[in-house]
Protein backbone atom coordinates (compact mmCIF):
# COMPACT_ATOMS: atom_id res chain seq x y z
CA UNK A 1 0.00 0.00 0.00
CA UNK A 2 1.46 3.32 -0.98
CA UNK A 3 0.81 6.37 1.10
CA UNK A 4 -1.39 8.97 -0.51
CA UNK A 5 0.13 12.39 -0.70
CA UNK A 6 -1.86 15.49 -1.37
CA UNK A 7 -0.71 17.95 -3.92
CA UNK A 8 -1.64 21.58 -3.52
CA UNK A 9 -4.49 22.71 -5.71
CA UNK A 10 -3.63 25.44 -8.15
CA UNK A 11 -6.66 27.31 -9.42
CA UNK A 12 -7.10 27.38 -13.15
CA UNK A 13 -8.62 30.31 -15.01
CA UNK A 14 -11.89 28.36 -15.13
CA UNK A 15 -12.12 27.76 -11.36
CA UNK A 16 -15.12 29.64 -9.97
CA UNK A 17 -14.25 32.21 -7.33
CA UNK A 18 -16.35 33.02 -4.30
CA UNK A 19 -18.44 36.16 -4.59
CA UNK A 20 -20.55 38.31 -2.37
CA UNK A 21 -24.22 37.85 -3.13
CA UNK A 22 -26.09 40.92 -4.32
CA UNK A 23 -29.73 41.61 -3.46
CA UNK A 24 -30.66 39.89 -6.71
CA UNK A 25 -28.67 36.72 -5.97
CA UNK A 26 -29.57 36.29 -2.29
CA UNK A 27 -32.22 33.74 -1.52
CA UNK A 28 -35.28 35.07 0.31
CA UNK A 29 -34.05 33.31 3.48
CA UNK A 30 -30.64 35.03 3.21
CA UNK A 31 -32.15 38.45 2.55
CA UNK A 32 -34.68 38.16 5.38
CA UNK A 33 -32.06 36.82 7.80
CA UNK A 34 -29.97 39.85 6.89
CA UNK A 35 -32.87 42.18 7.77
CA UNK A 36 -33.29 40.44 11.13
CA UNK A 37 -29.59 40.89 11.87
CA UNK A 38 -29.61 44.51 10.69
CA UNK A 39 -32.45 45.31 13.09
CA UNK A 40 -30.48 43.82 15.99
CA UNK A 41 -27.28 45.65 15.04
CA UNK A 42 -29.03 48.99 14.72
CA UNK A 43 -30.96 48.82 17.97
CA UNK A 44 -27.84 47.71 19.87
CA UNK A 45 -25.96 50.68 18.37
CA UNK A 46 -28.72 53.03 19.57
CA UNK A 47 -29.39 53.88 15.92
CA UNK A 48 -33.13 54.49 16.21
CA UNK A 49 -33.14 56.34 12.88
CA UNK A 50 -31.68 53.20 11.28
CA UNK A 51 -34.24 50.98 12.99
CA UNK A 52 -37.04 53.29 11.84
CA UNK A 53 -35.69 53.19 8.29
CA UNK A 54 -36.29 49.43 8.24
CA UNK A 55 -39.99 50.14 8.81
CA UNK A 56 -40.53 52.81 6.15
CA UNK A 57 -43.34 50.62 4.80
CA UNK A 58 -43.96 48.62 7.96
CA UNK A 59 -45.51 48.57 11.37
CA UNK A 60 -44.72 47.25 14.82
CA UNK A 61 -47.35 45.35 16.77
CA UNK A 62 -47.50 44.32 20.40
CA UNK A 63 -48.10 40.76 21.54
CA UNK A 64 -51.89 41.21 21.21
CA UNK A 65 -51.53 42.31 17.58
CA UNK A 66 -52.32 45.99 18.16
CA UNK A 67 -50.31 48.38 15.98
CA UNK A 68 -48.10 50.52 18.23
CA UNK A 69 -46.17 52.30 15.46
CA UNK A 70 -46.41 52.50 11.66
CA UNK A 71 -43.89 54.06 9.31
CA UNK A 72 -40.52 55.64 9.90
CA UNK A 73 -41.54 58.60 12.08
CA UNK A 74 -43.75 56.61 14.45
CA UNK A 75 -41.21 53.79 14.79
CA UNK A 76 -38.39 56.24 15.60
CA UNK A 77 -40.61 57.99 18.17
CA UNK A 78 -41.54 54.62 19.72
CA UNK A 79 -37.91 53.64 20.32
CA UNK A 80 -36.93 57.12 21.52
CA UNK A 81 -39.67 57.16 24.17
CA UNK A 82 -39.29 53.54 25.32
CA UNK A 83 -35.60 52.58 25.14
CA UNK A 84 -32.93 54.02 27.44
CA UNK A 85 -29.67 55.14 25.84
CA UNK A 86 -26.51 55.77 27.82
CA UNK A 87 -23.74 58.37 27.45
CA UNK A 88 -22.21 56.40 24.57
CA UNK A 89 -25.55 56.57 22.69
CA UNK A 90 -26.27 52.85 23.03
CA UNK A 91 -28.71 50.92 25.21
CA UNK A 92 -25.79 48.66 26.25
CA UNK A 93 -27.62 45.62 24.89
CA UNK A 94 -26.97 42.74 22.55
CA UNK A 95 -30.02 41.37 20.72
CA UNK A 96 -29.58 37.73 19.72
CA UNK A 97 -31.97 36.44 17.04
CA UNK A 98 -32.07 32.66 16.59
CA UNK A 99 -34.25 29.79 15.40
CA UNK A 100 -35.20 31.68 12.25
CA UNK A 101 -37.89 30.03 10.14
CA UNK A 102 -38.77 31.76 6.85
CA UNK A 103 -41.80 30.88 4.72
CA UNK A 104 -42.11 32.44 1.27
CA UNK A 105 -45.51 32.51 -0.41
CA UNK A 106 -45.84 30.90 -3.86
CA UNK A 107 -45.76 34.28 -5.64
CA UNK A 108 -42.27 34.91 -4.24
CA UNK A 109 -43.24 38.49 -3.29
CA UNK A 110 -44.35 37.99 0.32
CA UNK A 111 -42.85 36.06 3.20
CA UNK A 112 -43.21 35.51 6.91
CA UNK A 113 -40.61 34.64 9.50
CA UNK A 114 -40.64 33.65 13.10
CA UNK A 115 -37.60 33.81 15.29
CA UNK A 116 -36.56 33.75 18.91
CA UNK A 117 -34.94 36.79 20.48
CA UNK A 118 -32.91 37.13 23.66
CA UNK A 119 -31.66 40.51 24.82
CA UNK A 120 -28.52 40.66 26.94
CA UNK A 121 -27.51 43.77 28.83
CA UNK A 122 -24.56 44.91 30.92
CA UNK A 123 -24.19 48.37 32.43
CA UNK A 124 -20.78 48.87 34.05
CA UNK A 125 -21.11 49.55 37.77
CA UNK A 126 -24.87 48.97 37.68
CA UNK A 127 -25.81 45.68 36.05
CA UNK A 128 -23.74 42.55 35.45
CA UNK A 129 -24.15 40.86 32.07
CA UNK A 130 -27.46 39.04 32.02
CA UNK A 131 -30.44 38.18 29.84
CA UNK A 132 -33.16 40.77 30.41
CA UNK A 133 -35.95 39.66 28.06
CA UNK A 134 -36.74 36.83 25.63
CA UNK A 135 -39.54 36.09 23.25
CA UNK A 136 -40.57 35.62 19.65
CA UNK A 137 -40.69 37.91 16.64
CA UNK A 138 -43.43 37.19 14.10
CA UNK A 139 -42.48 39.17 11.00
CA UNK A 140 -44.03 39.82 7.60
CA UNK A 141 -42.04 40.91 4.55
CA UNK A 142 -42.66 41.97 0.97
CA UNK A 143 -40.41 42.51 -1.98
CA UNK A 144 -39.91 46.03 -3.21
CA UNK A 145 -41.29 47.07 -6.57
CA UNK A 146 -40.37 49.77 -9.04
CA UNK A 147 -42.18 52.42 -6.99
CA UNK A 148 -39.66 51.73 -4.20
CA UNK A 149 -36.60 52.74 -6.24
CA UNK A 150 -34.20 54.96 -4.28
CA UNK A 151 -35.04 57.89 -6.57
CA UNK A 152 -38.79 57.51 -6.09
CA UNK A 153 -40.51 59.90 -3.64
CA UNK A 154 -40.54 58.38 -0.14
CA UNK A 155 -38.38 55.44 -1.25
CA UNK A 156 -36.85 53.18 1.35
CA UNK A 157 -33.11 53.05 1.78
CA UNK A 158 -33.18 50.35 4.44
CA UNK A 159 -30.51 47.74 3.97
CA UNK A 160 -31.02 46.11 0.59
CA UNK A 161 -34.45 47.61 0.03
CA UNK A 162 -32.99 50.15 -2.34
CA UNK A 163 -33.35 47.87 -5.37
CA UNK A 164 -36.50 46.38 -6.85
CA UNK A 165 -36.88 42.73 -5.92
CA UNK A 166 -35.23 43.03 -2.51
CA UNK A 167 -37.07 42.47 0.77
CA UNK A 168 -38.46 44.83 3.41
CA UNK A 169 -40.39 44.58 6.68
CA UNK A 170 -44.15 45.08 6.47
CA UNK A 171 -44.92 44.03 10.06
CA UNK A 172 -43.18 42.91 13.25
CA UNK A 173 -45.15 41.49 16.15
CA UNK A 174 -43.25 41.04 19.41
CA UNK A 175 -44.31 38.29 21.81
CA UNK A 176 -42.60 38.51 25.20
CA UNK A 177 -42.14 35.15 26.93
CA UNK A 178 -39.56 35.75 29.67
CA UNK A 179 -38.78 38.97 31.55
CA UNK A 180 -35.76 39.78 33.68
CA UNK A 181 -34.47 43.11 35.01
CA UNK A 182 -35.62 45.68 32.44
CA UNK A 183 -35.11 48.68 34.73
CA UNK A 184 -31.94 49.78 32.96
CA UNK A 185 -33.27 49.12 29.46
CA UNK A 186 -36.83 50.38 29.10
CA UNK A 187 -38.17 53.80 30.03
CA UNK A 188 -41.54 52.31 31.03
CA UNK A 189 -42.80 49.37 33.09
CA UNK A 190 -43.58 46.43 30.80
CA UNK A 191 -45.87 44.70 33.29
Amino acid sequence: MTPHTRTPHTPTPHTPTPHTPTPHTRTPHEAISRLLATYAERIDAGDFDGVAQLFDHGEIRDGDGSVVAAGRDQVRALYERTTRRYDDGTPKTKHLVTNVVVDVDPSGTRASARSTFVVLQAVPGELALQPIIAGTYADQFATTDLSDRPDAPGASTAGDATEPGSWRFTSRQMHVDLVGDLGRHLLFDLH
